[in-house]
């Protein structure tokens, strides 16, 4: 068998169900590494070894007590850390913020309970940034997340911890969130497979609520079966949801047998919501060199237009100010979070009722827009980022917070986009480059149409098996 840090979740799962290891042994494992790499990029703010432990202790009850392993949880014993803007009853919650560090969560979010109903084994809390809000993951007094192909480069955000783990293989799967990318952002930066599933198809409840609906729940892995695994986990209404998106009828891991019809695929390289984002060749050419694939595989790929103006993007920028606001922070602790944050709430005051409304219709239309553009593609190819992984000072400016922002928006031009409309994004680790001696990864991101998860990971595990990223590993041990 090969080292447990090197097996996936499912061949995890796999492992324990034959008894060639135990949960105890693959928790154990998790633990010595996340103690000793975690540190050197950044995973994790809050480890939880006792809570670990017992519930892999519990694992072995349920396996010993099984009459047919069919019955088993399909996770059974896999450990599954949670990004710290969600909550986990008893484990400190701190959502990256520094006014946070004491707080303790009193309840479960759901997918913690999904996860938990899978067999999945909590480790710890991932590092996010303050309350998740930039695309790189520098929150105060815990270690930065870096990529872990090199430790001088963001492994980007907010999922960057989360991202960190599973890269550095400490963990086969990390639960994370995707807001504007913080899914894909991390995924593209660790080499990583990170899908932001469909509006509605993974519930915020039963304690959390849809709001703009830009958010929603994920993993990232290395590979595309995990993800599909875990999205059949995480896909489940909860009483009350607002939007529900399909589900496939034999589930996300089954359809990634099915062979894909013909799709119409649109490649898109030009940037969309900053104009004078520079896009560095090795993303323009991982994107081209995927739509080839694409080609070759049988489907049809055309160039997709720009389906709008980038400053039709503003209403986003409103929302993401608004959202910062809704966080209660006392008037008395303003001033310990950082500028980045402090400048967006400032913006969230200056937006008066009547042009939140404005935003969320301008929202709308956008929505509309990409609708009437892309109408007659199954599948839109982009980068998912401007440039291979970026050193912090790239982006993050504490002296200039708007010029941190507008930093981000040229270094993701498209991710936030696929949050806006709701559809589904995938990114994939199809590309590598070498930057200043060290080898890189390079992310292209797959877009497809509301509700159409499953048909767009059954195409992402075709790249999958042409370009076997899951085999890479970075420079460390």
């Amino acid at each position: 068998m090969s080292e447990l840090h090197d097996l996936t979740a499912l061949e995890t799962a796999a492992a324990i169900r034959r008894r060639e290891t135990s949960p105890t042994e693959v928790v154990r494992h998790a633990l010595e590494r996340a103690e000793r790499l975690g540190p050197q990029v950044g995973a994790f703010v809050t480890l939880t070894p006792e809570r670990a432990l017992a519930e892999a202790a519990e694992a072995e009850k349920v396996l010993a007590a099984a009459d047919d392993p069919a019955d088993l949880p399909p996770l059974l014993g896999v450990p599954c850390p949670v990004k710290d803007l969600t909550m986990v009853a008893g484990v400190r919650f701190t959502a990256g913020a520094a006014l946070l560090a004491d707080n303790v969560a009193e309840v479960d979010d759901g997918v913690v309970t999904l996860l938990a109903r899978a067999g999945t084994v909590m480790l710890g809390k991932t590092t996010t940034p303050e309350l998740g809000l930039p695309c790189y993951t520098e929150p105060e007094g815990t270690p930065p997340a870096r990529t872990p192909w090199d430790s001088s480069r963001t492994a980007g955000g907010s999922s960057g911890g989360a991202a960190a783990a599973v890269a550095a293989r400490i963990v086969p799967v990390a639960q994370g969130n995707d807001g504007g990318g913080s899914i894909r952002i991390p995924a593209s930066a660790c080499g990583l497979v990170g899908l932001k599933p469909s509006r509605g198809l993974v519930s915020p409840g039963p304690w959390g609520t849809d709001g703009a609906g830009l958010a929603s729940n994920g993993v990232l892995t290395r590979d595309v079966r995990d993800t599909a695994a875990l999205l059949g986990v995480l896909a489940r209404p909860w009483p009350g949801d607002l939007v529900e998106a399909r589900r496939p009828a034999g589930g996300f891991l089954a359809a990634l047998d099915a062979r894909p019809r013909r799709l119409r695929v649109g490649l898109l390289t030009t940037p969309l919501i900053a104009d004078d984002a520079v896009v560095d060749p090795a993303c323009v050419a991982a994107a081209v060199r995927t739509a080839d694939d694409l080609a070759a595989l049988g489907h049809d790929v055309v160039e997709a237009p720009v389906p709008f103006a980038a400053e039709a993007w503003d209403a986003f920028a409103a929302l993401w100010s608004v959202m910062a606001l809704q966080v209660p922070v006392p008037p008395e602790a303003e001033g310990l979070l950082r500028p980045l944050t402090r400048w967006l709430r400032e913006n969230g005051r200056r937006v008066s009722g009547v042009e939140h409304a404005d935003a969320v219709v301008a929202h709308q239309r956008l929505v509309r827009a990409v609708g009437q553009a892309w109408d007659h593609l199954d599948v839109v190819v982009t980068p998912t980022l401007a440039q291979p992984p970026v050193r912090p000072d790239q982006l993050r400016d504490d002296a200039d917070p708007a010029a941190d922002f507008a930093a981000q928006t040229r270094f993701t031009p498209w991710t936030s986009v696929w949050n806006l409309t709701g559809r589904p994004a995938v990114s994939l680790p199809v590309a590598e480059v070498v930057v200043d001696g060290a080898t890189l990864p390079v992310g292209v991101q797959l877009g497809g149409r509301l509700g159409h998860d499953a048909e767009l990971l059954a195409l992402a595990a075709r790249l999958e098996d042409i370009h076997r990223w899951q085999d890479r590993r970075p420079p460390l041990s």
